[in-house]
């Protein structure tokens, strides 16, 4: 740790704006303390130098108390790195290699006798490391060749694969035993569907190189039962759209006093455009053309590109938040994301955009809070046509040629 980490440290803690006035005091003395040990004891700062700062505080203060702490240092050190004032954030690391990318689970493990055992067992499995592995990546290998992302396919084989690997007592058993097993794993038809669909693309992979390899049949009866559990599109109304945006604006945000703009802006644009919640996460200040009024969509789903055109009421909207962006200090590349962070100054990742607009449908009132009931923000896209279709249809308008 070098000698400016305490003033870095008081800047973190000043651009937090906190609104408790003794909260930041509270934050100070706890990331003195670990400044103050980390300098005391190495250079450059290591896991080592962490993981004696935690047995440390164990002996004073509560596992509850400790993971706490250590949340905010892990935060402080990733905000050092970001700004350039450190290199790299031994926490951030492990998080990185672990099945559950929090610091609390990092924590206990560094905590326990065995930390080494601890870690390794937060690691997730080897990739395609099971008998079929290889199988699965040469499919994988050869399908993106042929131009295809295959991303859901990767994912669905890696779950099987992990599956695989856990129950080394399978191995060299014909693929339709080893699909059973993987589905009576879980019972929701929605699981046995997955598993048929991996089946059928594993048994086409080994038939490749095998003709007579057995092949996977298609169940659709199961396909059925599996599509009757997921939920139907919604359609907003434009009482409840106006809601929404209403909710946004209104969203208390203390410490960053720019998420109510961008989430509404972000909602006028889901629904006024169309978007998909992850065009609108990639979307990039050289993607936007004030000039025109329109917005360049890049390289999404299926390969494809668009340019969208925009209303004036939705360019003034996004006028207005472009400025307040740029009042509040973010970086103004072509490369930038349009929908930038206040505080970790960065552009908005898809599941941290998704959390805040399904927080606002529930502060809203128009979804309900337990578990993945209720509409979508992808239900916007759905709600953006239908509403344009029916609009054009009551004016007496053709909507083929628009």
């Amino acid at each position: 740790m070098n000698t400016c980490a305490s003033d870095s440290m008081h800047r973190y803690v000043q651009q937090l704006h906190l609104r408790n006035p003794h909260t930041p005091k509270t934050y100070r003395r706890i990331l003195n303390g670990f400044l103050v040990f980390a300098v005391g004891h190495a250079e450059p700062l290591s896991i080592t130098v962490v993981q004696n700062w935690l047995l440390d505080r164990m002996t004073v203060c509560p596992l509850p108390v400790v993971e706490h702490d250590a949340r905010l240092v892990d935060r402080f050190l990733d905000w050092m790195v970001l700004t350039g004032a450190l290199q790299i954030n031994p926490l951030a690391e492990l998080r990185k290699q672990s099945i559950h990318p929090t610091t609390a689970p990092i924590v206990r493990a560094l905590l326990s006798p065995d930390s080494v055992r601890a870690l390794e067992a937060l690691r997730p499995p080897p990739r395609f490391a099971s008998s079929l592995g290889t199988t699965m990546q040469d499919y994988l290998v050869l399908m993106r060749s042929l131009g295809r992302r295959y991303r859901t396919e990767e994912a669905g084989l890696l779950r099987f694969d992990r599956f695989l690997q856990s129950r080394p007592d399978l191995s060299g058993k014909p693929l339709s035993a080893l699909v059973r097993e993987w589905t009576n794993a879980d019972p929701t038809a929605e699981h046995a569907w997955r598993c048929n669909q991996i089946g059928r693309l594993l048994s086409r992979a080994l038939r490749r190189t095998d003709p007579t390899s057995e092949r996977i049949p298609f169940d659709s009866d199961l396909e059925k039962r599996a599509r009757q559990l997921h939920r139907r599109p919604y359609i907003y109304s434009e009482e409840e759209v106006r809601l929404l945006l209403k909710t946004a604006r209104s969203l208390p945000s203390p410490r960053s006093p720019l998420r109510p703009l961008t989430i509404f802006t972000m909602l006028a644009l889901t629904y006024c455009a169309g978007l998909r919640l992850g065009e609108m996460v990639h979307l990039s200040l050289g993607d936007i053309h004030l000039s025109d009024g329109t917005i360049e969509i890049r390289d999404t789903k299926f390969f494809k590109s668009r340019r969208l055109p925009l209303s004036s009421s939705v360019m003034s909207a996004l006028r207005c938040y472009l400025d307040a962006r740029q009042q509040a200090g973010a970086p103004n590349e072509p490369s930038s994301g349009v929908f930038w962070q206040q505080r970790t100054g960065a552009r908005y990742s898809y599941v941290s955009a998704g959390k805040l607009l399904r927080h606002v449908l529930r502060s809203a009132g128009i979804k309900p809070e337990p578990k993945r009931t209720g509409p979508r923000i992808h239900d916007l896209r759905h709600a953006f046509v239908v509403n344009r279709m029916l609009a054009w249809y009551r004016q007496g308008i053709n909507p083929q040629p628009l």
